[in-house]
């Protein structure tokens, strides 16, 4: 199924496209109208797969830059990529457990900072 996609978002070149009829695998049960994809389905293949990895990961930005031997801002500007196609509801940035220690590690915070952070994370 997912090469199947990935076949028809090549075939669409990134276009708009809407699904006229659906049918119920398990049954014969189709639904006919006009049907916009998911968001995620009007991703490229290869954003998919991006984000596929960074969900098994569980957010893990170590882990992808291992997975994909690639530095930390080369994840976060793909990420940033990312978002910036998909319409969904503003939320505060507010740094996660895994970026406060990211921070802490490439010296972009000091240990104090990195402590209030992880504080005002566990109370929020």
């Amino acid at each position: 199924m997912a090469q199947e996609w990935q076949e028809l978002t090549k075939l669409t070149g990134g276009r708009p496209i809407i699904i006229e009829r659906v049918r119920m695998a398990d049954t014969n049960i189709a639904i006919e109208g006009q049907f916009e994809l998911p968001q995620l389905n009007k991703l490229s293949a290869e954003d998919q797969v991006f984000l596929a990895a960074f969900v098994r990961s569980h957010g893990s930005i170590k882990k992808m830059e291992q997975f994909f031997g690639v530095s930390y801002p080369t994840i976060k500007n793909r990420l940033n990529k990312i978002a910036d196609q998909l319409e969904f509801v503003e939320i505060d940035s507010e740094p996660v457990h895994e970026d406060t220690l990211d921070r802490l590690e490439r010296g972009d915070i000091d240990v104090e900072q990195a402590i209030n952070d992880l504080r005002e994370e566990r109370e929020s």
